[in-house]
């Protein structure tokens, strides 16, 4: 008895489990998820009301494939939580962020029901979704900008009717890159807020400032709309730009001037007609380096006004001082305009120079003298032909040193009219005392010109002499390098003709103006070297050129005509 009763129970669990392992699969209540992939942030999820854009695979539980939007090539696009999709989708969707990807498995009842869908889904069916959101956005969406790096000066910002320079890169919520300006080596260049760009990025760079870096992420109502842009653009895609402001101008813009240094004194400003000297470094508005004066080791050199320089820097140098610093923002209608250079500065760039005023002097600009200290007793003064000593200190406008007689421990010494210094430091050295101190400043046209002197004095340099007379020594009359200090024998010749063969020989010459300066009966002009003028006396005297003088070629200065120039 005992033991048909554990027979029976044997064989009830044996049906049972037969039963349970060949039963069919049981109906699912509610959708089921499983997320495959989720993105490490997630800065929005899907909310009923929201439009996504999303691919999928559609199976059935066995793995047929029943449909897939990657074999349409396009996402699809649809409202959630409004009835557009079936009941399981449209609760699936919800919470789910851009990027990532989730397995939906769906009931019947929230799928196709007991009526399936055609010949494709049948009646009853589990329908399995391997979903990649790709894309959200809601219909009250703005423009969203999120800066993440503002320079600390941001004296300037983006207002409608600007011109902008910015470089960006487009990509889509999901990332993918649709177009950048860097892969094409070139900023954007555009008017903003007047209809040339979208709407959202209209609105997107207003407020920026130069050197700023943004995120404009934008709706398609703001971006391409439905339709996309016909290539990269899908239809109804979010836009996200990172965007970097390199340049900002409006083209009622004038020039801006900013004084970074100006000296204590300023005696005299930069006007239209003036030549200047200046060094510069030039860049673009996010600090893109384009030229330099530096570089070159040689300063700028222009007239200022006339149009020799663009437009903007015309304007800048006027009323400049020398030594003064400044910085000039320049727009591009003053300056290299829509086509820049061609080569380091793009068009329609601002550029900005940092100058440093080295000097300047206008062509009409004769000898500046200014004297600081003058002797009492000061009778004797400087002309033409006296023999002068002096010391100077030679300086640039900007106080470089050139030269100096102090460091030499000698004097300069010339004689004034005769050319041995530039014209300017003869007209300087006029009128001075012995132990008079002047200041001399000498334009270039009366000192070294545009060459200048090689390695000591650049072209078109103005010069300044603080100069000190130590000694000066009358010269002769204009016209004269010899004359008598005594009344002249009547018979010159016999007294030169030492040896009374009827001619003076070169040697005799010599030897008796010599004797006539030692005993001071006659002089020499001072300055220059005495055997040169004996020697060019001579040879006056010497009307043939047969290297001796005779009695009938001798003749007196007031006995000759103006051509000679004689004793």
């Amino acid at each position: 008895m005992i033991c048909r009763l554990y027979l029976r129970i044997f064989f009830q669990a044996l049906l049972i489990t037969f039963v349970a392992c060949n039963a069919p699969p049981v109906p699912l209540d509610d959708i089921v998820i499983e997320k495959t992939s989720v993105p490490e942030t997630c800065v929005r999820a899907v909310q009923s009301g929201d439009f996504v854009r999303y691919h999928y695979h559609g199976t059935f539980p066995d793995g047929k494939k029943f449909d897939s939007s990657y074999d349409k090539g396009s996402t699809y696009n649809v409202y959630v939580g409004k009835r557009q999709l079936i009941e399981g989708m449209d609760k699936a969707l919800v919470g789910m962020c851009v990027n990532e990807r989730r397995l939906v498995k769906i009931p019947p009842k929230m799928a196709y029901g007991k009526d399936g869908y055609g010949d494709t889904i049948p009646p009853n069916s589990i329908l399995h979704f391997d979903v990649l959101l790709l894309d959200i956005w809601n219909p009250e969406d703005k423009v969203q900008i999120k800066t993440y790096y503002k320079p600390e000066n941001c004296g300037r910002t983006i207002e409608v009717s600007d011109f902008v320079r910015y470089h960006y890169n487009g990509t889509l919520l999901d990332g993918t890159l649709f177009d950048s300006s860097h892969n094409r080596l070139r900023t954007y260049d555009t008017y903003v807020g007047i209809g040339w760009l979208i709407a959202g990025m209209d609105q997107g760079l207003l407020g920026m400032c130069v050197g700023e870096k943004r995120i404009i992420t934008m709706p398609p109502s703001l971006g391409y709309g439905e339709n996309g842009d016909g290539s990269d653009i899908p239809g109804q895609a979010s836009l996200v730009f990172d965007v970097v402001l390199l340049d900002l101008h409006n083209p009622k813009d004038g020039i801006t001037v900013e004084k970074l240094g100006v000296p204590e004194t300023c005696q005299r400003q930069s006007k239209v007609g003036d030549f200047i000297r200046y060094h510069y470094n030039g860049t673009l508005m996010d600090g893109t380096f384009f030229d330099s004066s530096y570089s070159r080791k040689r300063t700028y050199d222009t007239y200022i006004g006339k149009g020799y320089v663009i437009a903007g820097m015309d304007e800048g140098l006027l009323g400049v001082c020398v030594g003064e610093k400044r910085r000039i923002t320049i727009p591009p209608h003053l300056a290299y305009g829509e086509e820049g250079t061609g080569t380091k500065i793009p068009g329609s760039a601002v550029l900005i120079f940092d100058i440093d005023v080295i000097d300047f002097h206008n062509p009409s600009d004769t000898v500046e003298i200014t004297t600081f200290f003058k002797p009492s007793k000061c009778d004797v003064l400087s002309k033409k032909g006296d023999f002068v000593k002096y010391h100077y200190n030679a300086t640039l406008m900007d106080g470089t040193l050139i030269d100096s007689t102090h460091s030499y421990g000698k004097t300069y010494n010339v004689v004034l009219g005769s050319g041995q210094v530039v014209l300017g430091m003869d007209m300087g050295l006029k009128d001075m005392c012995i132990g008079e101190k002047r200041t001399v400043v000498i334009p270039p046209h009366l000192g070294y010109g545009e060459r200048g002197v090689e390695g000591e004095v650049p072209g078109s340099a103005v010069l300044v002499f603080d100069i000190e007379m130590i000694d000066l020594e009358e010269g002769l009359p204009d016209g004269y390098m010899f004359i008598w200090n005594s009344d002249v024998t009547p018979d010159l010749f016999t007294e030169m003709d030492k040896n009374l063969d009827g001619h003076v020989d070169p040697v005799e010459f010599s030897n008796y103006i010599n004797h006539q300066v030692v005993t001071g009966k006659g002089k020499l002009a001072p300055g220059f070297d005495a055997g040169k003028i004996i020697d060019n006396m001579f040879s006056n005297q010497d009307r043939n050129s047969d290297g001796k003088i005779t009695a009938n070629e001798f003749k007196l200065k007031d006995e000759e005509t103006k051509e000679h120039d004689e004793l």
